[in-house]
């Protein structure tokens, strides 16, 4: 297995893991926001290519800015086909997000996981990531103000 930087031509694969996360994504979104996550030199993707040359899972990282912390990087994704699960790759596929982190300064690495996920849980436990807040997140559509303009 080889974990490398995502590629345009990854963007399939990667909407179909993401929809397994429970993300509706297709193949041309997952093509747009490779291309913004490539652009951006403070976000990364990753992928696990298997040794047939599929994507077995990928993850994205980014580093976050807050007034009231230290910069930290946080995982904005992590996902392994469902029938590749438990053999390393999420494992693999973390370590390369934690190295990108690093080699930019980030003395931290954030991870927010829905409260459903258990499994998720006890995998970013078994890392060494320590839960330390519970929260409500809220959304609220901007669209129509985007449109006024």
């Amino acid at each position: 297995m080889l974990i490398r930087t995502v590629r345009e031509t990854d963007a399939a694969a990667v909407a179909s893991l993401a929809v397994q996360l429970g993300y509706p994504m297709t193949a041309e979104q997952g093509r747009e926001r490779i291309r913004l996550i490539l652009a951006d030199p403070d976000c990364a993707a990753f992928v696990a290519e298997s040794e047939a040359g599929g994507v077995a899972g990928w993850v994205y990282i980014f580093g976050a800015h807050r007034l009231q912390t230290e910069p930290f990087a946080e995982i904005g994704g992590l996902v392994v086909d469902e029938g590749r699960r438990s053999k390393g790759i999420g494992t693999a596929l973390m370590r390369a997000a934690e190295s990108w982190a690093a080699a930019r300064g980030y003395a931290s690495v954030l991870v927010r996981s829905n409260v459903i996920r258990a499994e998720a849980h006890e995998f970013y436990e078994r890392l060494g990531f320590n839960r330390f807040k519970s929260q409500a997140i809220f959304s609220k559509s901007v669209e129509n103000r985007i449109q006024e303009r």
